[in-house]
């Protein structure tokens, strides 16, 4: 397999100073996969064109390192028309040369972290060949679970005070921020989110929740007085796993728990990490505010709306809420899935050393459900709640999910495993074997949103004394509905807050 690689990721990779980390994931993945890393006459002749004569002659002397494509391929028709459509500058034509390569099948991928690239890949039809760096990494992880030699911890929560503050993973922070050290070693007795691989830090979030009477002067425009989630800081290295999206859950929850009106967080947009950052906010409900000035110039603001309300076309965006306007369902899930699905609904039977989060599935907020279920009739909007089998006294609801969209009449396999492998707990092989368990009724796909976690978890026999379940014999196989009165018993009696309910 052939990886074009664009200029830019040749060019951090090989820099003097660490500007992007996830490059350095990239390289150990693309070698583990035993990906040929390639690079296109365009990338020597941009890299030529460096001002400081001494790096040049580093670069090119690193340049050995990759496969130099030996010829060009000629611009095909499609992607000429592309051009003429979208270029504007020599840059953009150059992109579209690397474009090229990977639809005339001169290279079976390309790796880059340029939005208009990405955007040209969609007109030409082959977005599913160009990848972001972390695209590419939940796509190896996918496709390579036995090249997985490292086990990410669960997110856990510790004291600045313990937390290795000279890891290189801070870095970043330090170039951004004189006062980093200084501002850290204040915090040493409050609290932070963390994961560690193999020693290391992957990543880290520090939330804080400030009052009415927090001063903005630095912030332009000047925010009205609201109580305020802060997302101080947040930093993940790209690895495969939906990490980001996990650390999403904490802040939301967070949100929740102290009940406040808006989230928010200042954040420079200098590297291809930072922009990746805000690209992952903007898609869960933040919008640019504004500017926060500092020493190292101006921060970009975003804000997030938490007072309730429901969007049901993009849940994402009024995420956590649910609405019992839409339709309510009970769904079973087996004990062998349930925990690696739902994370934050382990029961406490069960041990969290047991679920190391090295898969996308489990870190991710968007997941896949598979079904069979004779009730197919799902809506964007609509409600689940995910029961937990196993018998009269240990069949528990434990989640609920809002749906986002349903897959229905999957034309093979193939898309079958595409649509389903980076959210759903399930192998390829084992995904394959869903496929054709019975050729007569294939599956269909339930992609929702891992909403929220019951404090209390009602078993079977209660949900029968509730009404929620006829009987024994009446215990849900596939999507059952339920009423919105029986959906607000099972919310009373699993004391979950009510507050996420808009009606």
């Amino acid at each position: 397999m052939r990886a074009l690689l664009d200029t830019n990721i040749v060019i951090h990779r090989e820099a003097a100073t660490v500007v992007n980390q996830d490059i350095g994931t990239l390289f150990k993945w693309l070698d583990k996969a035993n990906y040929q890393k390639c690079v296109h006459p365009i990338t020597v002749e941009e890299i030529e064109k460096h001002r400081n004569a001494k790096v040049l002659s580093t670069l090119k002397v690193k340049l050995d390192s990759y496969y130099l494509l030996k010829t060009v391929a000629p611009l095909a028709d499609a992607v000429a028309a592309v051009s003429k459509k979208v270029d504007n500058n020599p840059n953009d034509e150059n992109d579209t040369r690397l474009l090229n390569e990977v639809y005339q099948d001169r290279v079976d991928i390309l790796v880059s972290e340029d939005k208009k690239i990405h955007s040209k890949a969609e007109l030409l039809g082959i977005q599913d060949r160009v990848f972001t760096i972390n695209a590419f990494l939940e796509k190896v992880v996918a496709e390579h679970p036995e090249l997985i030699n490292y086990n990410v911890l669960s997110v856990t929560k510790k004291h600045f005070g313990e937390i290795d503050l000279q890891d290189t993973f801070f870095d970043s922070f330090r170039e951004d921020y004189d006062e980093f050290d200084k501002w850290f070693n204040k915090k040493a007795d409050e609290i932070a989110y963390v994961t560690h691989n193999s020693g290391r830090i992957l990543s880290f979030l520090y939330l804080k929740e400030e009052g009415v009477e927090e001063n903005y002067s630095d912030i332009t425009p000047v925010f009205k007085p609201k109580c305020r989630l802060k997302i101080g800081t947040f930093k993940v290295v790209s690895n495969g796993v939906r990490l980001g999206e996990r650390f999403l859950k904490v802040i939301f929850d967070n949100a929740l728990r102290f009940k406040v009106e808006e989230i928010y967080v200042t954040i420079f947009d200098k590297t291809d990490e930072q922009k990746r950052l805000i690209d992952l906010l903007m898609s869960w409900g933040f919008v640019e505010h504004g500017v926060k000035q500092t020493a190292k110039g101006d921060e970009t603001v975003l804000t997030r709306d938490f007072t309730p309300y429901f969007n049901g076309s993009n849940p994402r965006l009024s995420f956590p809420f649910i609405s019992t306007t839409t339709n309510v369902f009970i769904c079973p899930i087996y004990p062998d899935y349930h925990t690696s699905l739902f994370p934050d609904s382990i029961l406490t039977t069960e041990s969290p050393f047991d679920f190391q989060e090295n898969q996308p599935h489990r870190n991710a907020l968007g997941k896949v459900y598979i079904s069979r279920s004779w009730e197919r009739a799902l809506s964007g909007g609509d409600v689940i709640v995910f029961y937990r089998t196993g018998g009269y006294y240990k069949s528990v609801v434990t989640t609920i999910g809002i749906v986002e969209s349903v897959v229905d009449g999957i034309k093979d396999e193939a898309e079958f495993v595409l649509k389903c492998r980076k959210r759903s707990v399930f192998s390829d092989k084992e995904l394959k074997e869903w496929w054709d368990y019975n050729p007569r009724s294939r599956p269909f796909i339930v992609n929702f949103i891992y909403t929220y976690s019951f404090p209390n978890r009602p078993n079977l026999k209660r949900l029968i004394e509730l009404g929620v379940v006829a009987g024994v014999d009446s215990v849900p196989r596939g999507f059952q509905k339920i009423s919105v009165e029986q959906f607000r018993a099972i919310m009373r009696e699993s004391q979950s807050d009510e507050g996420i309910i808009v009606d």
